[in-house]
């Protein structure tokens, strides 16, 4: 049996299971296919495992719902701060989280014992193509054009721990994100496939967006997503430093401190319920 413990940020959901003391779960990959089934299973966008770690607080391993272990997840990240302080595992309300898209710090806002919402230094953005990846010649890659059955698509892309294409379109509400998103998540231009936020500008403070995640489809949030796609706005100089994001599942707020190139994704993070699996 393996407890587990349901979180959502925003409606992005995943299954979190606390291996600090015990070893990590066999077979991780069908696991996660396994947990994250609507039908079958639990129902998650994912699965997300809460290690020890050598360099920093904890470690935290983040696997899609097609089993693929991907870098890091903004919204995941704020669960896992919550699981942990409201778990007992520490009583830092500032901790950090080893990840495979690098050492994120968390604080972690607090009300009556428990996190109510978490900001998170999301570091530098990555903006070498090489280093995001995506196959073009411009640095900063804010021009890259890619037709897609009927339309044509201008992509800046952007890498905040994973990879990330944003592009306007209008009318967001209607637009049908899996019809394009699930081609370009693919497209060649992209060697390890992408995350693809589809915006839309409101005003100077406040961008629209959905978002096609790369191994799971679309999602109701995504916090290095939206954090993504405010870099892509102010490169564009289409919003100010400091924006709202607004998404399916709420909004986030989104910050790019020039002083030290840092970004600031600040979002709630809610327990949904907890149980235990048998495998």
């Amino acid at each position: 049996m393996i407890k587990f413990t349901k979180m959502q940020g925003l409606g992005n959901d995943y299954v979190y299971i606390d291996n600090t003391q015990e070893k990590e779960p066999e077979n991780i990959s069908d696991l996660a296919k396994f947990v994250s089934n609507r039908h079958f299973g639990i129902g998650s966008d994912g699965l997300i495992l809460i290690c020890s770690s050598k360099k920093c607080d904890f470690k935290m391993r983040m696997f899609n719902s097609d089993g693929t272990e991907a870098q890091m997840c903004g919204n995941g990240i704020r669960c896992v701060g919550k699981f942990v302080y409201d778990k007992g595992l520490t009583n830092k309300k500032t901790i950090t989280i080893e990840t495979l898209g690098g050492i994120k710090t968390l604080n972690l806002n607090v009300e009556k014992n428990k996190v109510k919402t978490v900001e998170v230094d999301m570091g530098e953005p990555i903006l070498a193509p090489e280093k995001i990846p995506v196959i073009s010649n411009q640095k900063p890659v804010t021009n890259l054009k890619i037709k897609v059955l009927d339309k044509e698509f201008t992509l800046t892309c952007v890498s905040v721990g994973n990879p990330h294409a944003i592009t306007i379109v209008k009318n967001l509400d209607k637009f049908d994100v899996e019809k394009y998103g699930k081609i370009l998540e693919t497209h060649e231009k992209f060697p390890e496939k992408i995350n693809v936020e589809f915006i839309e500008i409101i005003d100077k403070q406040n961008i629209k967006m959905r978002v096609w995640e790369r191994g799971s489809g679309e999602t109701f949030a995504c916090g290095t997503g939206a954090t993504a796609s405010v870099v892509a706005c102010i490169l564009n100089q289409y919003t100010d430093n400091d924006v709202t994001v607004k998404l399916l599942g709420g909004d986030l707020k989104i910050n790019w401190n020039k002083n030290n190139n840092h970004i600031y994704m600040t979002g709630p993070a809610v327990t949904v319920y907890e149980g235990e699996i048998e495998i």
